[in-house]
């Protein structure tokens, strides 16, 4: 360190353990940055957070004024960070994601294309789990977390029923399972081994997730040769539409799906087109 360096030190030093002035105002007078001057307070052991905040005395202004004469304060050299004028443009907002209603004409599938995508699932590494939760998906109107969840204790093949458990706050109830559902679900169970409590796992043992089963959707969906595009949501969308069509009362329909709210449940029956059969005649 040089001399007029080190006149500067022990002047900057001497204001600090006196409380006369702040770092910044030390820093200011010194032409030196904050964090040097907060280094030479902590090689003082002078706490800088005890500087109280106050004017220059003129006796300390004129020592600053001296030295800087006699050319003991020299400015710091050029820093390395500097002002540039951004080179990137001003981009417009992303636009955001298209509504169903553009992108599709419906927001569920008949029973002959949920037929179509287990159909296009026979050529999968694991046809028959992915087949399976389709068709559970749709018969019992699950949602992909609530299919995913599944566990081979809430199924009763002896009463021939499941349990299912609703999310968002859902109403659960148990659901009958037909013969061609019991069939698919003893398969499973004999495959699994007793590896897993969850029904439905990947290669590695792990329970299937909510991406898994979409990606297993949109890979159906190619497969079979859908012309709407399909999403896991509307095997559960459809199974509400069928059983409407079907004629179910709207109070069992809102049990069977779990609705909270019946307003819910309206939206199928609203569409259902057997309520207008019969108002012409040929």
């Amino acid at each position: 360190m040089t001399e007029t360096e080190s006149t500067t030190r022990d002047v900057a030093v001497a204001m600090l353990r006196a409380g006369t002035a702040t770092i910044a105002e030390v820093a200011w007078l010194a032409k030196t940055s904050h964090q040097r001057v907060s280094y030479w307070a902590k090689r003082a052991d002078i706490d800088a957070r005890k500087c109280r905040e106050s004017y220059l005395t003129k006796e300390w202004h004129a020592i600053f004024t001296e030295s800087n004469r006699n050319g003991a304060l020299k400015p710091m050299a050029k820093p390395i960070l500097k002002i540039v004028t951004p080179t990137t443009e001003i981009r417009k907002v992303t636009p955001r994601r298209p509504k169903n209603a553009a992108i599709r004409s419906r927001e569920y599938l008949t029973e002959s294309e949920v037929e179509q995508l287990i159909d296009g699932c026979k050529d999968n590494r694991r046809p028959h789990r992915d087949q399976t939760m389709i068709l559970i998906a749709f018969r019992h109107g699950l949602r992909a977390s609530e299919l995913c969840d599944l566990q081979w204790t809430q199924v009763d093949f002896q009463a021939g029923t499941l349990a299912v458990s609703r999310a968002k706050n859902g109403t659960p109830s148990t659901h009958p399972l037909t013969g061609r559902e019991l069939r698919a679900l003893r398969r499973l169970h004999r495959e699994a081994e007793g590896r897993s409590p969850f029904l439905f796992v990947s290669e590695r043992g792990s329970p299937m997730t909510v991406s898994n089963f979409q990606k297993l959707i949109s890979r159906a969906c190619e497969a079979a040769g859908l012309k709407i595009k399909a999403h896991p949501h509307m095997l559960r969308h459809a199974c509400g539409f069928h059983q409407a069509n079907a004629g179910r009362d709207t109070r069992s329909l809102q049990a069977y799906l779990g609705h909270k709210n019946i307003q819910h449940t309206v939206r199928y029956t609203e569409l259902a087109p057997d309520r207008f059969k019969g108002w012409w005649r040929d």
